[in-house]
């Protein structure tokens, strides 16, 4: 099995006590970065898959520490031997919190657990694991992974290198590190799509991914009355990707109040279908803070719901390559002066197909004026310039 980024940054805390709770986007392999941390435990371990309602009866004791000593007997566990729980699918059973809590407080055991929505993990038990878990977010392959699973990246490069993604590159490396970026970004970056080889299969993959995130997700969301809405909503946004969001006009459209939207966009991003980018303020021109800008978190969910032009599907792939280097945000002063990207509030980044000397410098005015003195364009196509980033190494 191919290893996952995060892998690499949760390893270290696998001997610790709190939980290790990993979360992000259905199928995106959050249950096989599981069963490889499993592999990692140097002692015993039981698996237990909450879609399937057989594996919740050992929990579903009122005595805790019943429970603990049936899954010490199905561990096979010695009585100071301390075991691994690993809970696939969390959301499932919204009362197992409790219980982990009081087997770490208790008993010190060990627990690595998933689910497919913050949202869930946010609103029905923001507390229940207040200071007793790890969150790690799994996200869609980065372009680094993907060329990874393709064989063109070792597996100890895997994780975000600024200095490289920053960086200058021979026109050598420029060419044979954009190999696979073009089917990076028709069809984006779930496993499975990136692993198969032939087109039609890889749209029917997604629409697959489509069709559980409505069959499960969703089951969480008890103000959904009217799946068509949320629907809807999707497909009006997919075509506003990469744009400012007005959530009036959203309203009137799908013929419904301003704060369902909200709850909706709360939702979708909770879900991790969709990220909403802040309006950069900085301290020079707080006036500006307003809506966000919405942008699909796989290019290839976004090709199967709409026909976007190539150059909205790479300025999402690159937001959503620029989101493992730290915070992003967009600036935008009524329409007269933009920038695409603010990373981490210092450093400005516009996406542009071919990067020119007048764009450069454009956004080099831009950027000063707000204070921010590093700038750069992440131009799809190989240029001599200076300030000039590609977005295959990020």
């Amino acid at each position: 099995m191919f290893k996952r980024a995060l892998s690499q940054v949760i390893l270290p805390q696998l001997q610790h006590k709190n939980a290790i709770v990993i979360t992000g986007m259905r199928q995106v392999g959050k249950t096989t970065l599981m069963r490889q941390l499993a592999d990692q435990w140097p002692g015993k371990h039981l698996w237990f898959d909450f879609d399937n309602p057989l594996d919740m009866l050992v929990f579903e004791n009122i005595d805790y520490n019943v429970i603990y000593r049936d899954l010490q007997r199905e561990a096979g566990a010695g009585e100071e031997e301390r075991f691994l729980v690993c809970i696939d699918e969390l959301q499932n059973y919204p009362e197992i919190t409790k219980i982990i809590k009081y087997l770490i407080d208790h008993y010190g055991l060990k627990f690595i657990l998933t689910g497919s929505s913050n949202y869930y993990l946010r609103n029905l038990f923001p507390e229940s694991l207040s200071g007793r878990k790890f969150l790690y977010v799994l996200h869609p392959l980065s372009y680094r992974e993907y060329l990874y699973f393709h064989g063109a990246l070792p597996e100890n490069q895997l994780l975000p290198n600024p200095d490289e993604a920053f960086g200058n590159h021979s026109q050598a490396s420029i060419h044979k590190r954009a190999g696979y970026y073009e089917a990076y970004l028709t069809y984006g970056g779930f496993p499975e799509v990136a692993l198969t080889q032939d087109s039609a299969t890889k749209k029917l993959v997604l629409k697959n991914i489509f069709a559980s995130f409505f069959e499960k997700d969703i089951k969480v969301f008890s103000e959904l009355k009217d799946v068509r809405e949320l629907r809807d909503l999707i497909l009006l946004l997919a075509s506003r990707n990469g744009n400012i969001i007005d959530v009036t006009r959203l309203a009137s459209e799908l013929g419904v109040n301003r704060v369902k939207i909200y709850n909706y966009l709360e939702f979708l991003e909770g879900t991790f279908f969709l990220r909403l980018l802040p309006r950069y303020s900085g301290s020079i021109d707080r006036s500006v803070a307003g809506g966000k800008k919405v942008y699909f978190s796989d290019t290839g969910l976004l090709n199967l719901l709409r026909s976007i032009d190539s150059g909205q599907l790479l300025e999402t792939a690159v937001a959503n390559q620029l989101q493992h280097y730290g915070d992003l945000a967009f600036y935008n002063k009524k329409n007269t002066a933009e920038i695409d990207f603010i990373l981490n509030g210092e450093l400005a980044i516009e996406v542009k197909h071919k990067a020119i000397e007048p764009d450069l410098r454009k956004l080099e005015k831009i950027a000063h004026a707000r204070g921010i003195k590093k700038y750069f364009i992440a131009s799809k196509t190989p240029v001599n310039l200076k300030h000039v980033i590609y977005p295959w190494y990020l």
